[in-house]
């Protein structure tokens, strides 16, 4: 294949979304796989909806995930500017072309008309559409609009019989009907462009080759062709994906849960997971994998292998893909990852990373997000914690756990310091169990909810191994006054 150039075009005015992070990643991984190009580009021309925080947002997404771009904001290249708001005058003298070559007119109806004519039409039972009346208008017409006070808006004139056939790499060939088409604005009265007419300037421009967008888009893409064989300009091959549905099959929203990458990343997911769940979304790898890695994604990916129908969110497949990548990560990384959560809650600092990497040895093999990490590990860096309700009626406040928990207290105070490991603490606690002659979990259930204050969790002789013999005399202590006092209430 020729110099493949893909763009991913994010207007700056909300977080990148995962339908929009699908979308990059698309073209990303087809670029990747041709050895092209990935061009970022920032459709900013709505400057009333257009945010710098918005901008740095959608950056600082794409880079988490991975998605460098080879040209764009903050790179540069031969194709800039890489923001619409700084390429009003290449618009311009695309529209003026039209204008010399008879394809586009001035149109000097107000937003209020266009209103009022189109609800007439809809009155008398016909499709809402422009009624071309400027199309034709005399210079003489044109001169009284003007002195009049009238700003005109530029609109392309689109043939009003045949049909316009999109081409389309998933979806097959997609007819138009020409009659049901606007003559379409290109240049708004305010001098700047439409979406359709400066897409279609900057994918020429850019070189874009292969268009790879969401089937939202698919309805555009008549009156965007009709642009491009009006400029005499080759367009490129059109590929649209699947729509991201909610499990409901309703539009996919916010209250189906996190939808922005920014919202996955502080949920504590990692990135990794979420690039192989995004690339899932709509593509199908040649095994049927579920876990893909990057590099095998690239080997694979290709634009025949896209499905037509709509993919369906699902975060519990999400969060399960997150718990493999999680619990195969480097340990120094995942500590790394860890460490400013529990910094921020004023549990942990780096001089206890050390004993931050044997903790989560310990319990990582249970969670599936840094979320959940972060709450498994709480209980080793504080002793202000609740003890569950249900484990609390279940496990201590039965008659006779403060004196269990009283020779738990005296088994384990009695074990040698350097002996105080899983195994020194294990055999001494199967010795107690023994001598009372009760079973195992008629104590360790107590001792769990006494050192945790949870019912599930690592072996507790790790738990205990991890505190250390001086935390754990304390809440095994602090257990017993509870209970004690619980019991004594009225």
């Amino acid at each position: 294949m020729g110099n493949v150039r893909v763009r991913f075009a994010p207007s700056p005015t909300g977080y990148l979304h995962i339908g929009g992070a699908r979308t990059a990643l698309f073209n990303w991984l087809w670029a990747r796989k041709n050895e092209g190009s990935f061009i970022l580009r920032i459709e900013d021309t709505d400057l009333k909806r257009s945010r710098e925080e918005a901008l740095g947002s959608i950056l600082d997404s794409l880079r988490w995930l991975g998605l460098d771009w080879d040209e764009g904001p903050e790179k540069g290249g031969p194709a800039g500017p890489y923001f619409q708001s700084e390429r009003i005058e290449l618009y311009r003298q695309h529209a003026e072309r039209l204008l010399a070559s008879g394809r586009a007119y001035h149109c000097y109806c107000s937003p209020e008309e266009l209103t009022e004519r189109r609800e007439a039409m809809r009155r008398e039972g016909k499709a809402p559409r422009y009624d071309r009346r400027c199309r034709d208008l005399t210079p003489e017409e044109r001169r009284a609009l003007e002195s009049a006070g009238r700003r005109s808006a530029l609109r392309l004139k689109v043939p009003d019989t045949g049909t316009t056939v999109v081409r389309d790499v998933i979806r097959g060939q997609v007819s138009f009907d020409n009659s049901s088409m606007d003559d379409i604005v290109i240049m708004k009265s305010d001098g700047m462009p439409t979406y359709n007419f400066a897409c279609v300037v900057d994918d020429a421009t850019m070189g874009i080759t292969h268009v790879i967008r969401g089937e939202e888009h698919l309805s555009n893409t008549p009156k965007q062709l009709q642009i491009y064989e009006a400029l005499d300009l080759r367009p490129p091959v059109f590929a649209h994906v699947p729509m991201i549905l909610a499990p409901d099959r309703s539009k996919l929203s916010k209250r189906h849960g996190a939808t922005a990458v920014e919202e996955f990343r502080e949920d504590g997911y990692l990135p990794e997971a979420l690039v192989n769940y995004l690339a899932l979304l709509g593509w199908s790898p040649e095994g049927g994998e579920e876990i893909i890695g990057r590099a095998q994604m690239i080997e694979q990916f290709d634009l025949d292998r896209i499905s037509k129908t709509a993919a369906i969110y699902d975060i519990k497949k999400l969060t399960w893909i997150n718990g493999h990548y999680l619990r195969e990560a480097d340990l120094e990384v995942v500590v790394d990852l860890m460490l400013p959560r529990l910094k921020r809650r004023g549990l942990a600092d780096e001089s206890q990373r050390g004993y931050l990497r044997d903790v989560i040895v310990a319990v990582r093999t249970r969670v599936r997000t840094l979320t959940e990490l972060e709450d498994a590990v709480s209980y080793y860096f504080t002793d202000d914690f609740p003890y569950e309700e249900k484990g609390s009626r279940k496990y201590l406040l039965k008659d006779g756990v403060a004196d269990l928990l009283r020779e738990a207290a005296q088994c384990l105070a009695a074990v040698p310091d350097d002996h105080f490991t899983v195994e020194g603490t294990e055999r001494a606690y199967r010795q107690l169990i023994a001598d009372l002659g009760i079973t195992g979990g008629k104590l360790i259930h107590p001792t769990r909810m006494a050192l945790t204050g949870r019912t599930v969790g690592p072996g507790i002789f790790d738990v205990i191994s991890l505190l250390g013999k001086r935390r754990v005399l304390e809440r095994l202590n602090k257990a017993i006054d509870w209970v004690e006092a619980q019991r004594e209430e009225p």
